[in-house]
Protein backbone atom coordinates (compact mmCIF):
# COMPACT_ATOMS: atom_id res chain seq x y z
CA UNK A 1 0.00 0.00 0.00
CA UNK A 2 1.31 3.35 -0.91
CA UNK A 3 0.00 7.05 0.12
CA UNK A 4 -0.62 9.67 -2.57
CA UNK A 5 -0.75 13.04 -2.35
CA UNK A 6 -1.58 15.14 -5.63
CA UNK A 7 -0.52 19.12 -5.88
CA UNK A 8 0.05 21.80 -8.60
CA UNK A 9 -3.41 21.87 -9.26
CA UNK A 10 -5.52 25.18 -9.67
CA UNK A 11 -6.80 28.51 -11.99
CA UNK A 12 -5.71 28.26 -15.56
CA UNK A 13 -7.07 30.41 -18.97
CA UNK A 14 -7.70 28.01 -21.74
CA UNK A 15 -4.43 27.67 -23.63
CA UNK A 16 -2.22 27.66 -20.71
CA UNK A 17 -0.61 24.65 -18.56
CA UNK A 18 -0.24 23.21 -15.39
CA UNK A 19 1.97 20.48 -14.21
CA UNK A 20 0.23 18.33 -11.44
CA UNK A 21 2.65 16.19 -9.00
CA UNK A 22 1.63 12.99 -7.29
CA UNK A 23 3.96 12.16 -4.28
CA UNK A 24 3.65 8.90 -2.85
CA UNK A 25 5.06 7.51 0.09
CA UNK A 26 6.69 3.67 0.53
CA UNK A 27 10.00 2.30 -0.07
CA UNK A 28 8.10 0.67 -2.86
CA UNK A 29 6.37 2.82 -5.32
CA UNK A 30 9.01 2.40 -8.18
CA UNK A 31 7.27 -0.75 -8.10
CA UNK A 32 3.67 0.42 -9.23
CA UNK A 33 2.13 1.35 -12.14
CA UNK A 34 0.76 5.10 -11.62
CA UNK A 35 -2.45 6.63 -13.22
CA UNK A 36 -4.18 9.86 -13.47
CA UNK A 37 -7.65 9.99 -13.68
CA UNK A 38 -10.35 12.88 -13.66
CA UNK A 39 -13.95 13.64 -12.52
CA UNK A 40 -15.96 16.31 -13.77
CA UNK A 41 -18.78 17.77 -12.07
CA UNK A 42 -21.81 15.59 -13.09
CA UNK A 43 -19.38 12.98 -14.91
CA UNK A 44 -18.12 9.88 -14.40
CA UNK A 45 -14.15 9.31 -13.39
CA UNK A 46 -12.51 8.90 -16.38
CA UNK A 47 -8.93 7.79 -17.38
CA UNK A 48 -6.31 10.25 -18.72
CA UNK A 49 -3.03 9.02 -18.62
CA UNK A 50 -1.01 6.11 -16.70
CA UNK A 51 3.00 5.18 -16.90
CA UNK A 52 4.34 1.83 -15.67
CA UNK A 53 6.30 0.82 -12.80
CA UNK A 54 9.97 1.32 -14.90
CA UNK A 55 8.65 4.59 -16.72
CA UNK A 56 9.10 2.70 -20.44
CA UNK A 57 5.44 2.55 -20.95
CA UNK A 58 3.09 5.42 -21.19
CA UNK A 59 -0.70 5.77 -22.66
CA UNK A 60 -2.71 8.39 -22.79
CA UNK A 61 -6.71 9.31 -23.31
CA UNK A 62 -7.74 10.18 -26.53
CA UNK A 63 -8.98 13.53 -25.42
CA UNK A 64 -5.65 14.55 -23.90
CA UNK A 65 -3.00 13.28 -26.49
CA UNK A 66 -0.65 15.20 -27.32
CA UNK A 67 -1.34 17.98 -24.73
CA UNK A 68 -0.74 15.94 -21.70
CA UNK A 69 2.32 14.24 -20.79
CA UNK A 70 2.99 11.98 -17.56
CA UNK A 71 6.56 11.25 -16.16
CA UNK A 72 7.76 9.93 -13.02
CA UNK A 73 11.07 10.11 -10.88
CA UNK A 74 11.59 7.32 -8.92
CA UNK A 75 14.41 9.19 -6.91
CA UNK A 76 11.66 11.60 -5.50
CA UNK A 77 9.26 8.85 -5.65
CA UNK A 78 6.50 11.55 -7.75
CA UNK A 79 4.89 11.05 -10.43
CA UNK A 80 3.89 14.24 -12.82
CA UNK A 81 1.57 15.27 -15.56
CA UNK A 82 2.49 18.07 -17.40
CA UNK A 83 -0.44 19.44 -18.82
CA UNK A 84 -0.57 21.65 -22.08
CA UNK A 85 -2.65 23.68 -24.29
CA UNK A 86 -5.91 23.29 -21.97
CA UNK A 87 -9.27 23.54 -22.76
CA UNK A 88 -11.93 24.17 -20.42
CA UNK A 89 -13.24 20.60 -20.73
CA UNK A 90 -10.43 19.87 -18.92
CA UNK A 91 -11.96 21.73 -15.71
CA UNK A 92 -12.49 18.91 -13.17
CA UNK A 93 -10.82 17.19 -10.07
CA UNK A 94 -7.62 14.94 -10.92
CA UNK A 95 -6.58 12.14 -9.19
CA UNK A 96 -3.63 10.00 -9.04
CA UNK A 97 -3.82 6.27 -8.51
CA UNK A 98 -1.24 3.16 -8.14
CA UNK A 99 -1.23 -0.56 -8.80
CA UNK A 100 0.66 -3.36 -8.78
CA UNK A 101 -1.81 -5.06 -11.47
CA UNK A 102 0.08 -7.61 -13.74
CA UNK A 103 -1.76 -5.64 -16.89
CA UNK A 104 0.89 -3.13 -18.06
CA UNK A 105 -1.22 -0.02 -18.72
CA UNK A 106 -4.59 -0.62 -16.79
CA UNK A 107 -7.24 2.09 -17.78
CA UNK A 108 -9.88 1.18 -15.80
CA UNK A 109 -10.00 2.73 -12.04
CA UNK A 110 -11.24 -0.48 -10.76
CA UNK A 111 -7.53 -2.25 -10.99
CA UNK A 112 -6.11 1.08 -8.98
CA UNK A 113 -5.80 0.13 -5.23
CA UNK A 114 -4.67 3.16 -4.21
CA UNK A 115 -5.87 6.87 -4.58
CA UNK A 116 -4.79 10.39 -3.73
CA UNK A 117 -7.33 12.80 -2.50
CA UNK A 118 -7.20 14.79 -5.80
CA UNK A 119 -6.50 18.15 -7.03
CA UNK A 120 -8.94 20.56 -8.73
CA UNK A 121 -8.22 22.24 -11.80
CA UNK A 122 -9.85 24.66 -13.68
CA UNK A 123 -9.78 25.89 -17.05
CA UNK A 124 -11.59 29.59 -17.65
CA UNK A 125 -12.13 30.61 -21.08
Amino acid sequence: QVQLVESGGGLVQAGGGLRLSCAASGRTFSNYTVGWFRQAPGKEREFVAVISAGGETQYYADSVKGRFTISRDSAKNTVYLQMNSLKTEDTAVYYCAATLSIVVIPTASARYTDWGQGTQVTVSS
